[in-house]
């Protein structure tokens, strides 16, 4: 009996080491066409060594067979022991990693005495044929195709699909459908191999929609401003009552809430929508209401940052619901646990060197009794980045000392008070070793390089970093969205910066179109290449669609009204003349010809040929924001029986050759959607004082002799400030002034330089005879010959796009201005105002579009004296815009 239990317990030790291995490295025997590697049950005697003589596959369809073996470690030669081999279990393990096949195994061919001959028989995985959607739109299938990132002919896996149908899900999720329901078919494809086509069967349902956020426990924050602080979950502007059961996880806080104002109908709440109320509450297209998970846990975070900034650090949402009301939309209901508030206690400091703690104790802003805010103190210490630089962390790092750290620590609490001990590292000064650019695929690295201001052996600064990140935004060459600067710290202490560039369109084409001026229709056209070469003018490989590179500026324009009017403008500008300084050149030339036939059918007309050159050079003095100007230009004006000017200068010749100087502060962080900065210029243009000089009575001349040579001086002042006020709400406030004066009484004000107020802009024939066009939303043209005026503009901006080929953003406005004929009859506060909304769209190729509406609140428009008061017409204007923005 006892040796019956001994064979049969061997027996069945065989059979559990065979399984053992069959289960580990699945090798099968083939029947017929391979032979068994195990001795039989009698004579086994443990593992014996072989000798892998070949190896073949069988089952490949697409792959290379050398591939195959290659994956699995095994090669001819090699030796091993069967059975239970590792190398055999590891082969396999390597081919299921590859996630190319649906069955694999490794099988005895044949063995020759210590020959042992391997077959690898796989089952590939199908490909990828083509994919199509059931149950969405069309415009919905192509944004899907971008998400799930499918591959035409790639092996299709579990993984894959799997994939696919999450990123299908978060895409409706996102959109407000949360519950969407994805079937996944898989059907063989009959022109192709083995291949398959998915269908992915989509049941969107409603959109799910928040009808109520409950919000209890809040004492000392209302219930209103914890839900603007969620940004990304808002209630529908649905009144929507419920049971009084449902509100039994808020508890006894919530009935009072809720119940003073529903005790009235004798219970707390109905079942029903009141679809008709929605009249008298928040409209709905105001706020997004579409629920989505993954904002809705940002937003719980936000609602407790935002007590934390109230110095509630223990506040806690210790429950909250959502829970399905009446057409599929639900409620939210959370519990708000606030804790006690908590106060600054004493902070001192400790590893600081280079400044003292009075030092960095002004700067913090922090006393002991302040309320705790753990925000305000990462930003004054510089862990959450200050785009001011007014933070501890920016004044090391704008001195140099790249290695700073600083790192708060809380000491200990008393109470309610929370005493703190900052710690700094401030390691050792950086110098900047190299700076490397990298994306200018059209701009010479020069013109790049002139705007750095982190110079190779300079010390490390950030404020240097950001004001080159700017200057190189404001090239307008670039995507500002992706002027990326990387430092890189050496082991040497000396670090390298990288700017990273994204090359955007920069040409521009002008059109406009308006009507004023005294004629019908006026229509305008330009072309303008900022990034223009003009050494590479005779290279035409370097054309795209005129040489570029150099950072030139070339522009063309041209007005027409026909026959009636015609004029030409043509400029070049060299930003960096001789390559080496800041200083620009600027060159232009100017035609133009007002024409029209008189009742007697005689012929007026005026003419004016000229041109000038400006040098423009960047100063460093009060800071590197300034650039000062000087130019000399010349006009030559020829006159025929034409009065629009002055009523005793109708013909002749006059000759206006004028200096003027200007100075321009400009520090906008971007030129197409500034958020911050300023531009600011003063320009003074002036011609010689030729009648102190010629000893001529200029009270008995005439006017074509008097008005020869003219002379005058001018003046221009305009400020446009910008500021966030609140996410990417911007608001911007302008100023703009202009005087013209005179040197000798006997000539009096100069017939040209004149100031235009009101109107579109756009009457463009007024710029060429020496007239300032000021445009004035909301109103005509109501002064032409004015000689002082201001203008105020307020604007607050909102960006729907920021994205460089498409910059879309609105704006409300409000305007005021008005325009005198001399100084006597000035007064600042007699303004016509105007208010009204309008929206930017800058294009690459185009420019600026615009399109504003305006109306005007003042109806009356007194004459010089302040007496008599003219009406004003057309109180309402629609302003058309494209390439440009009237003043």
């Amino acid at each position: 009996m006892f040796h019956s239990f001994r064979r049969f317990f061997s027996t069945l030790l065989f059979i559990f080491s065979c399984g053992t291995f069959m289960a580990q490295a699945q090798i099968a025997v083939p029947g017929a066409q391979a032979k068994s590697v195990f001795p039989s049950a009698e004579t086994v005697s443990g593992p014996k060594e072989y000798t892998i003589a070949g190896i073949s596959t069988k089952g490949i369809n697409y792959l290379e067979e050398d591939l195959v073996i290659a994956v699995t470690g095994l090669s001819v030669g090699k030796k091993i022991k069967l059975p239970g081999d590792e190398s055999i279990s590891r082969a396999i393990r390597n081919l299921w990693k590859q996630e190319l096949f649906s069955d694999v195994n490794i099988a005895v061919d044949r063995i020759l005495e210590d020959k042992v001959f391997l077959v690898i028989n796989i089952e590939e995985r199908p490909r990828l044929s083509r994919w199509n959607y059931r149950g969405i739109r069309k415009g919905e299938a192509q944004e899907l195709n971008k998400k799930i990132n499918l591959i035409k002919s790639k092996v299709l896996t579990d993984a894959i699909k799997k994939e696919s149908v999450v990123r299908i899900e978060k895409y409706f999720d996102e959109k407000g459908y949360s519950n969407v329901i994805i079937k996944l078919r898989e059907r063989p494809d009959t022109l192709l191999v083995n291949s398959v086509i998915l269908t992915f069967d989509i049941t969107v349902g409603k959109k799910t929609k928040i009808n109520q956020i409950n919000i209890v426990g809040n004492e000392h924050a209302s219930e209103a401003r914890l839900k603007r602080t969620m940004k990304g979950t808002k209630e529908s502007g649905r009144i929507s009552l419920h049971r009084a059961d449902d509100y039994s996880v808020l508890g006894s806080d919530n009935k009072r809430s809720f119940g003073k104002y529903l005790k009235n109908f004798g219970f707390l709440s109905v079942s029903k929508t009141l679809d008709a109320l929605d009249p008298y509450f928040r409209p709905k297209f105001l706020k997004s209401s579409k629920f989505n998970r993954e904002k809705y846990e940002e937003d719980k975070d936000a609602i407790l940052q935002y007590y934390n900034t109230l110095g509630y650090r223990d506040a806690n949402i210790s429950k909250d619901t959502i829970y399905n009301v009446a057409k599929g939309n639900i409620n939210i209901d959370l519990r708000v646990n606030e804790g006690r508030r908590y106060y600054f206690g004493d902070i001192k400091w400790k590893g600081n060197t280079k400044y003292s703690d009075e030092t960095l104790t002004k700067l913090l802003g922090i006393k002991r009794g302040d309320i705790y805010d753990q925000e305000l103190l990462a930003r004054r210490t510089g862990s959450i980045p200050d785009a001011a630089g007014q933070d501890i962390s920016s004044l090391y790092m704008d001195d140099g000392y790249l290695y700073f750290r600083i790192e708060p620590m809380e000491i200990s609490i008393d109470n309610d008070t929370i005493n703190y001990e900052i710690r700094i590292s401030e390691g050792s000064q950086a110098t900047i070793n190299n700076v490397t650019i990298e994306g200018n695929d059209r701009t010479n690295e020069r013109v790049i390089r002139r705007e750095l201001r982190t110079l190779p052996g300079a010390k490390f600064s950030r404020a240097d970093i950001i004001n080159t990140q700017r200057r190189i935004a404001n090239l307008g060459f670039f995507n500002p969205e992706k002027t990326i600067p990387t430092p890189h710290p050496r082991p040497d202490g000396t670090v390298d910066i990288n700017y990273a560039v994204e090359e955007k369109s920069s040409d521009q084409l002008q059109m406009s179109m308006g009507f004023g001026g005294g004629v019908k229709f006026y229509g305008q056209i330009g072309v303008t290449f900022n990034n223009f070469s003009l050494r590479n003018l005779f290279k035409p490989k370097l054309w795209d669609p005129l040489p570029v590179g150099d950072g030139q500026r070339f522009a063309v324009n041209y007005s027409s009204n026909g026959l009636t009017y015609n004029a030409l403008n043509v400029s070049l500008t060299e930003p960096w003349l001789g390559g080496k300084k800041p200083i620009s050149l600027t060159t232009n030339f100017i035609y133009s010809k007002y024409s029209s036939t008189l009742s007697d059918n005689s012929k007026s007309f005026i003419k004016v040929v000229g041109g000038g050159m400006t040098l423009s050079r960047q100063v460093k003095w009060p800071d590197d924001n300034f650039v000062v100007s000087f130019g000399l230009n010349y006009q030559n004006y020829q006159l025929q029986n034409y009065s629009g000017l002055i009523t005793d200068f109708t013909n002749g010749f006059s000759n206006n050759l004028y200096a003027k100087f200007s100075i321009q502060r400009y520090s906008l962080d971007q030129p197409q959607y500034p958020r911050n900065g300023s531009d600011i210029s003063f320009s003074f243009q002036f011609t010689p004082p030729y009648s102190t000089f010629s000893g001529i009575d200029y009270s008995q001349v005439d006017a074509e002799r008097k008005y020869k040579w003219v002379e005058y001086h001018k003046y221009r002042f305009k400020a446009d400030w910008y500021k966030t006020i609140y996410g990417n709400f911007v608001f911007k406030f302008s100023a703009k002034m202009g005087f013209l004066g005179y040197y000798n009484p006997d000539i009096g004000l100069s017939p040209f330089e004149r100031f235009q107020l009101g109107g579109d802009g756009l009457s463009g024939q007024n710029f060429f005879i020496g007239r300032d066009v000021i445009s004035q939303r909301g109103y005509d043209v109501y002064a032409q010959n004015a000689t002082i005026f201001n203008k105020y503009v307020a604007e607050i901006r909102y960006p729907f796009s920021l994205n460089p080929t498409t910059t879309i953003f609105g704006l409300i406005f409000a305007d005021a201005g008005n325009a005198w004929s001399n100084f006597g009859a000035f007064n600042p506060t007699r303004l016509n105002r105007d208010v009204g909304v309008g929206v930017r769209l800058y294009l690459p190729m185009f420019g600026l579009l615009g399109l504003d509406y305006g109306i005007g609140l003042d109806r009356y428009q007194f004459d010089p004296t302040g007496q008599t008061k003219t009406s004003l017409k057309d109180m309402s204007k629609i302003t058309f815009m494209l390439g440009f923005e009237p003043e």
